[in-house]
């Protein structure tokens, strides 16, 4: 018979201040301090069990133990997700509607998207060369929206992208944020959905055309596991779900100035080892934050290493903390991409995008699109363009969700050094 531990409780009656100050930190500080990868704490009244590492990796994502239903917090799904979204579906349904998405990740797709993306660039360079300083978060914020429209199938001219920049942008800055910036987010992804169920409907009836063989097509035109048509709200929802993630990026873009910034030894090594630009990339996904947590509830009771998960309760998986975990990583705070040089591929030890198979569990289905683009930003930072760093504000705090730079990163005397793209 298995002995029954009891699982480690965090200090406290409510813990809702803690978790709000400690942001990314909060999970993994009690890690370490409990000296446990779970542990129990109440947050805005609720009990949560919060666990971290690789085993508990791969524990949350067996879906036959954890459900996604009903989990996200409102306040997440009217700015983040959209209501129905396929963030918020499990099993059948779940791994069905996931396919709409896993059907336009493929290389050819992706590879279409990363050239539309490098001429957006090249249109940029002009632009910024005319400028004396730039705010880099929000220069690349408009360049992959352009992009992003454009692959889909459904291009915006400038001033129609500045607008739906804005909307996108800011379903993935408020979502933690309180009072009238979450509010604001909230009324804008509103305007977006309902301009998107507006756009489904024409299409469907003929009022506007796009392309058969268009991301937009496909989406507007996909059906349920049940052989009907997607209601046009949750069309709309995914479309976006689509867009907002490509936009979101641009957080990974700040990521990468700032790490040619405070690692300039760095560039000598990218500039000799073309295979290093990957390392560099994987490391920044690693060592910056980006998600700090996912959650799920728990199916029916069951026992893992001793601990018994009840029914219903809420489950935190630590991201952020599962990237830096001593036990998974030597010497996890320091940014070192070598690591990657003989890292072992593992869908439960490296989670920045989430964990486990893709095309079952909730791991992002854009995680291979994100390197990519990525890698296309090194290349013009690190090869393309020359610029400067004037002194600014670059300190990302943890409380902070997500963890943009306080100075959203200002770039001066921005010059092209390679010839123009024809």
């Amino acid at each position: 018979m298995e002995y029954i531990n009891e699982i480690p409780r965090d200090e406290g009656f409510d813990n809702s201040i803690s978790f709000l100050k400690e942001g990314y930190e909060f999970i993994i500080n009690r890690r370490k301090n409990l000296q446990t990868d779970i542990f129990e704490t109440r947050i805005l009244g609720k009990q949560v069990v919060c666990i971290g590492g690789e085993e508990a990796a791969e524990i949350f994502y067996d879906s036959n133990k954890f459900s996604r239903q009903k989990v996200a917090p409102n306040r997440i799904i009217e700015t983040l997700f959209g209501k129905n979204s396929v963030q918020t579906l499990d099993c059948v349904e779940h791994q069905h509607r996931k396919k709409m998405f896993l059907n336009v990740m493929t290389k050819e797709k992706i590879d279409e998207l990363l050239d539309i993306t490098k001429i957006e660039w090249e249109k940029a360079l002009d632009r910024w060369s005319e400028e004396v300083e730039i705010v880099f978060y929000e220069e690349v914020k408009l360049l992959l929206c352009k992009a992003a429209f454009k692959w889909i199938g459904y291009p915006a001219h400038e001033e129609q992208a500045k607008k739906l920049v804005e909307e996108l942008g800011v379903m993935f800055e408020t979502p933690a944020a309180f009072g009238p910036q979450h509010w604001a987010g909230r009324n804008k992804r509103n305007r977006m959905e309902k301009n998107m169920e507006e756009l489904v409907e024409k299409i469907r009836a003929g009022k506007v055309q796009v392309q058969e063989e268009s991301i937009l097509h496909q989406f507007v035109f996909s059906k349920d596991f049940e052989g009907n048509l997607l209601h046009r709200e949750t069309v709309a929802v995914e479309i976006i779900n689509i867009l907002r993630p490509i936009v979101a990026i641009s957080i990974y873009m700040c990521f990468i100035v700032m790490a040619l910034a405070q690692f300039p030894h760095e560039r000598v090594k990218l500039k000799k080892t073309s295979d290093y630009a990957h390392f560099f990339i994987q490391e920044i996904r690693r060592y910056y934050p980006f998600f700090p947590f996912v959650a799920a509830k728990v199916k029916a009771e069951f026992t893992w290493n001793g601990y018994t998960f009840k029914e219903g309760t809420l489950v935190l998986l630590d991201i952020y903390g599962t990237n830096h975990d001593p036990k998974l990583w030597n010497n996890p705070d320091e940014f070192q991409p070598e690591r990657f040089a003989s890292w072992q591929e593992n869908r439960y030890n490296f989670i920045p995008q989430g964990g486990g198979d893709v095309e079952i569990t909730h791991r992002c289905p854009g995680e291979q699109l994100t390197i990519e683009m990525m890698k296309i930003t090194l290349d013009y930072l690190l090869n393309k363009m020359d610029f400067e760093i004037p002194e600014q504000d670059l300190y990302i705090t943890m409380d902070r969700i997500p963890s943009i730079p306080k100075s959203k990163v200002f770039l001066k005397n921005v010059r092209r050094i390679r010839e123009r793209i024809h």
